[in-house]
């Protein structure tokens, strides 16, 4: 077997711009039979590649970007969403949620949770949840909050799984709202939803089931994020955009991907999430990316656990004919 190396991530950008565009059409045109494309832009890089290939694929005029900041979006989301759709001159359509989370009591219901673990957590606050380091230690990783005072002061406490699911599940709110407002549009034109999940992302679970997840076709989900920055450069997704650094864009603190699901930067989890589906050892892995061989058994561990998280997450409705035996009538 050959040395692992960054090199296995490298693609002709062109041909694949050009097979993706392709398929695109195929897909949304033929097999779906729809005459556009609703792609959700978050100022993050694969929802732009995303909108780039659909311009592409489909015509800039059949197009349409569905922007949906919220209360806790960085104050740049909008700013960047916009970019993109100029630089590809597609519609776009402005969705602010914060008033639809109100009303589900999203808000609410996290900053319960949030409450539980810091009790003087209150107006003005801000808070995430994020997971210690993986690297260098075989300590049970366990989500803790950080929360901001107005004042700027930090506390961190170790939170507990019933706020940590709390949390979670009220946060969920927002990517199940944000794909209801696509399939609304999508509906109302005659479009596909198109996802904008990449192969770290869709393989290893960093999505929500009927949220984010869902979509009626996800073009990139066979890429790595190395990839998908190669795309964007070729598609010429703007260089504010390029220089972004990936985040999840989800609670009032700001935080980034890898304090929050991934172990390692994106790039280095690429080559590792590739050495560990094609077979490579840790110690492969280990110099491919520079870390110990320690480390990168423990990304190994940790790859295989969000795998398993990955296959629930993306399982169909299932029905008693999944599981039994038992006959259904001809006409179920």
């Amino acid at each position: 077997m050959d040395p692992l190396s960054p090199d296995v991530l490298k693609i002709d950008v062109t041909s694949t711009v050009d097979e993706i565009s392709a398929g695109l059409r195929e897909i949304v045109l033929k097999t779906l039979r729809k005459r556009g494309a609703v792609v959700a832009l978050s100022g993050g890089i694969d929802s732009s590649v995303v909108a780039g290939l659909c311009a592409r694929a489909l015509g800039r005029e059949r197009v349409l970007a569905v922007l949906m900041p919220e209360r806790d979006s960085s104050a740049d989301t909008l700013e960047l969403s916009r970019s993109v759709a100029e630089a590809f001159e597609i519609e776009t359509v402005l969705e602010d949620i914060t008033g639809i989370l109100e009303a589900t009591g999203c808000y609410a219901r996290r900053d319960e949770a949030f409450t539980a673990i810091v009790p003087s957590y209150g107006p003005g606050w801000k808070a995430k949840i994020v997971l210690p380091p993986l690297m260098g230690t075989n300590t049970f990783r366990v989500f803790s909050v950080v929360a901001q005072s107005p004042a700027g002061e930090v506390h961190r406490r170790r939170v507990t799984l019933e706020a940590y699911r709390q949390i979670v599940a009220a946060t969920n709110f927002k990517q199940r709202v944000r794909k209801m407002l696509e399939y609304y549009h999508a509906d109302r034109l005659d479009y596909a939803v198109v996802g904008t999940p990449n192969r770290l992302e869709y393989d290893l679970g960093f999505f929500v089931r009927n949220g984010d997840g869902s979509a009626d076709v996800k073009p990139i989900a066979h890429l790595y994020k190395t990839q998908v920055y190669r795309l964007a450069e070729r598609l010429g997704v703007p260089a504010t955009v390029l220089d972004r650094t990936p985040t999840t864009d989800t609670y009032p603190l700001e935080q980034d991907q890898e304090e929050f699901y991934f172990a390692l930067p994106y790039d280095q989890m690429d080559i590792c999430l590739y050495g560990r589906l094609h077979g490579y050892p840790p110690e492969a892995a280990a110099q491919a990316v520079g870390i110990s061989v320690e480390d990168a058994e423990r990304v190994y561990r940790d790859i295989d656990a969000k795998r398993r998280v990955s296959e629930i997450l993306s399982l169909p409705p299932l029905t008693l004919s999944d599981q039994t035996s038992i006959p259904l009538p001809a006409s179920f």
